[in-house]
């Protein structure tokens, strides 16, 4: 099959998305493009907010369903950009603008999977042999884990059996991503007169907690994702020179592997400090699916290395098997003069393609 038309349409529509800016929050520009573009290929779709998903005309309640999923959003552009982030300038086989690699390249690449798979409403199973349901979802909010973003239209969805999640991979299947908690942490003391040594020093009185933090190591090692780990990244204390602080608070950043919970790294430290601790949320969970699934084993019969990221996605609000698999690079993401090759958008509708027609 010539998949080129569909490459050209997918270049097209990420110029179109790159012009509009969509950092999270305020997608709704995008997401309409997206819908009316949609609407001009013959696609059904519905939106809740600015979430927008089709579903295969040829949906049947007993067969399994894949989702196909990426973001619309973008984080803000970094000052170091030397061009204009949103204009979506084309250099040889290589497209410049904010968001082409995450997750433009994986959101049109799936569509144009989508479309091909699903042709425009026509049944596939008398084409492809296809024995599934698909369902095409491009998300908002991805970027701040939002709660109006996935998680608000999973509900509205039929029961998903697995997801393949467009975020840059390099077309090799990520099967485990590692979670995210992050703790508030305070300890309290009593003020004083510094010159007198009087009251009782707050930041002392953490410094043993620091340190337990600090040194800690997690028992369980995930074969893809390695330890859980935890970094102090932020601390308060004191209001001037003289004055023995009596409050101490700092913020830990935690990176929970697959074989924790949130709610089980909470309590144990909880019961390793003195200090008062308050999770901000406990529902980024880490995900993992299981290497024999079918979909694996045959990205690793197509040549596909897994490996484990360690970077957030909309994985950790997916209550199903998921993994990500997507065109361009994570190295790429977030940072200035963002890219992604025309050469990848193409690979990835080829690879999406062999994955899913077998």
């Amino acid at each position: 099959m010539n998949i080129t038309p569909y490459t050209n349409d997918a270049v097209a529509l990420l110029q179109k998305l790159i012009s509009i800016p969509r950092t999270s929050r305020d997608e709704t520009k995008a997401a309409d493009l997206l819908e009316q573009q949609l609407h001009n290929w013959g696609i059904a779709c519905k939106r809740d907010g600015n979430n927008i998903w089709c579903i295969c005309s040829d949906y049947q309640p007993e067969q399994e369903t894949i989702l196909l999923n990426a973001h619309i959003d973008t984080v803000k552009p970094v000052n170091s950009w030397t061009r204009n982030p949103f204009v979506p300038s084309i250099e040889g086989d290589t497209i410049y603008g904010l968001g082409s690699n995450d997750c433009g390249g994986g959101l049109v690449s799936l569509l144009m999977a989508f479309r091909i798979l699903t042709d425009n409403g026509r049944r596939q199973t008398e084409i492809d042999g296809r024995k599934y349901n698909l369902i095409y979802l491009a998300s908002a909010e991805e970027e701040v884990s939002g709660q109006n973003g996935i998680s608000s239209v999973l509900p509205l969805l039929p029961p998903i059996s697995v997801a393949i999640v467009g975020e840059p991979t390099s077309m090799q299947p990520a099967v485990a991503e590692k979670g995210l908690m992050v703790i508030d942490m305070k300890a309290l003391g009593k003020s004083g007169h510094a010159a007198r040594g009087e009251g009782i020093n707050a930041i002392y009185q953490m410094l043993d907690d620091l340190t337990w933090i600090r040194n800690y190591r997690f028992e369980k090692v995930s074969e893809f994702l390695g330890p859980t780990q935890m970094q102090v990244t932020v601390i308060n204390a004191g209001t001037q020179h003289n004055v023995v602080p009596d409050v101490c608070s700092a913020i830990i950043d935690v990176r929970t592997n697959e074989l924790y919970t949130n709610e089980e790294v909470f309590e144990l430290i909880r019961n390793h400090v003195k200090s008062e601790v308050k999770a901000r949320s406990f529902r980024l969970h880490s995900s993992c699916i299981d290497t024999s699934h079918p979909l694996i084993r045959k990205l690793e019969e197509m040549g596909k290395k897994p490996f484990g990221s360690p970077t957030l996605s909309d994985q950790a609000l997916m209550p199903f098997p998921s993994f990500k698999l997507g065109p361009g690079d994570s190295c790429r993401s977030h940072s200035a003069d963002e890219f992604i090759k025309i050469k990848e958008i193409q690979d990835a509708i080829e690879t999406y393609l062999n994955l899913l027609r077998s």
